[in-house]
């Protein structure tokens, strides 16, 4: 996607940004601004794909809902965000359009760049949070760090850690856990034994 000087630095609308948009580069619209994405690395796109085989297999096996991966835009009151992952509920898939998801994903995950640090744990986590994303994850390969966030009754985001054993459990999607050892590993675990561990292959 090409950005037209004409517009670089001032304010888009959502119309002008649809038009924009298309499927080879990753683009948000926030605050009334437009965010390019730079090329992530190797090690970004190994953890994206794995915990996208990972999730999509689980979810579909289970029919839960539908996982999508970094090209769908999710708009929230006039800002169009496109996480690395989103997993939209059974129960809410009249959300999801043609092109756009309307209205919050029910988990988020944003797997973060050097250059999209403060945006994922500052501006979107706060996003997110207002919006009434159910669970948002932030995972750091380079710093091997993983931030859980769920939100509470009082609609606020409480951080969720992982048990003694390194394990962290879904709320959104029910069932699901994960060793979060596994998104530091290099190799990282081949998806079918992952997929043995909970269960959804034999």
């Amino acid at each position: 996607m090409a950005v037209p000087a004409t517009l670089t630095g001032l304010p888009v609308t959502e119309e002008e940004y649809l038009e924009l948009c298309d499927e080879d580069t990753k683009v948000e619209l926030i605050s009334g601004a437009l965010v390019v994405s730079t090329p992530v690395s190797f090690r970004h796109e190994q953890v994206q794909g794995f915990l996208l085989a990972i999730l999509r297999t689980y979810v579909e096996a289970r029919g839960m809902g539908v996982v999508s991966g970094s090209r769908t835009p999710m708009r929230l009151d006039g800002e169009y965000f496109e996480p690395d992952l989103v997993f939209v509920a059974r129960e809410h898939l009249d959300r999801v359009g043609r092109v756009v998801i309307e209205g919050p994903a029910d988990l988020v995950i944003e797997i973060i760049s050097p250059d999209s640090a403060g945006l994922d744990r500052v501006k979107k986590r706060r996003a997110y949070e207002r919006h009434g994303v159910r669970e948002y994850w932030i995972i750091d390969p380079d710093r091997e760090e993983a931030t859980f966030c769920m939100l509470g009754t009082e609609g606020r985001y409480l951080q969720a850690e992982p048990d003694q054993a390194g394990v962290f459990r879904s709320a959104a999607i029910e069932g699901l856990w994960l060793n979060v050892a596994w998104l530091w590993a290099d190799p990282l675990p081949p998806v079918l034994e992952v997929l043995k561990a909970l269960a959804v292959v034999s």
